[in-house]
């Protein structure tokens, strides 16, 4: 490898890279990310099912607001998204 850094580009796709690895690194996150990606199904062709923060909280014996810090954590990685229905967050 170079010693050099690259271009633009690829030092920003290498933050990206190294702000996921640093956000999965926690066992928990991980847990998380894992639910979160496996609870994701198709509901018809052109709606998808996403699970709620609530019903990913339900797989873990910790508060709901550790969860919600996780996700956050997982958000600013840009490992997932949320999105609110009324007063659930998916």
């Amino acid at each position: 490898m170079s010693g050099k850094s690259g271009n633009a580009k690829s030092t920003k796709d290498r933050e990206r890279v190294v702000a996921a690895f640093k956000a999965l690194s926690n066992e928990t996150r991980l847990g998380i990310f894992e639910k979160i990606r496996l609870g994701r199904g198709k509901a018809s062709l052109d709606r998808e099912i996403r699970p709620s923060v609530c019903s990913v909280a339900s797989n873990f014996d910790i508060s709901l607001s550790t969860i919600s810090h996780h996700i956050k954590e997982l958000r600013n990685a840009d490992l997932v998204r949320c999105e609110r229905q009324g007063q659930t967050i998916l």
